[in-house]
């Protein structure tokens, strides 16, 4: 009962920590956000028996991926989000499929199963190490490798957006 209880509270940070991102205009803010989201989804992770995950998402997300992206915040000094500088269609489709995830969450949640897994299986070792690495380099090993050159193409991006474009920079 008392997973219970730390889990929809959990849920409840995760949710008001997203809309926080989303809604405030200060992209330092909104970073800083996205922190406190990760970290409760790593204690999600401690939540489902997998340590080893919930470290490397704090060591790998919450830590150096967001010591990147508030790097490349303070270089190209972003930090307050302009005026209304998107289309008017925006809001509305935004809204719509918004609503359409709302809905399609809630038609797979309305028609999952109710119950554990069968008795006569064997338990899945979650978060283990050695069954993440087999699973990244022989399953995934295509998925792995795609983000691997959106990493390096992100990369690549924030140098040229850094670039000095003036005409000494040419």
């Amino acid at each position: 009962m008392g997973e219970l209880i730390a889990f929809y509270l959990l849920a409840g940070i995760a949710v008001a920590t997203a809309l926080a991102m989303v809604i405030t205009r200060n992209a330092v803010h909104s970073a800083l956000f996205l922190v406190l989201n990760l970290v409760v989804v790593a204690v999600f992770y401690l939540l489902l028996g997998a340590p080893f995950v919930a470290m490397v998402q704090i060591a790998v997300y919450a830590g150096a991926v967001m010591v990147l992206f508030l790097f490349v915040i303070m270089m190209l000094g972003a930090e307050r989000v302009g005026g209304t500088t998107g289309l008017r269609w925006q809001v509305p489709l935004a809204g719509a499929l918004g609503a359409a995830l709302i809905g399609g969450t809630l038609f797979a949640f309305l028609r999952a199963p109710a119950g554990l897994a069968p008795v006569g299986s064997p338990p899945v070792p979650f978060g283990d190490p050695a069954a993440i690495g087999e699973r990244l380099l022989t399953t995934y090993v295509l998925p792995f490798e795609i983000t691997s050159v959106l990493l390096l193409i992100a990369m690549i991006g924030a140098v040229v957006l850094a670039r000095d474009s003036g005409p000494e920079g040419k």
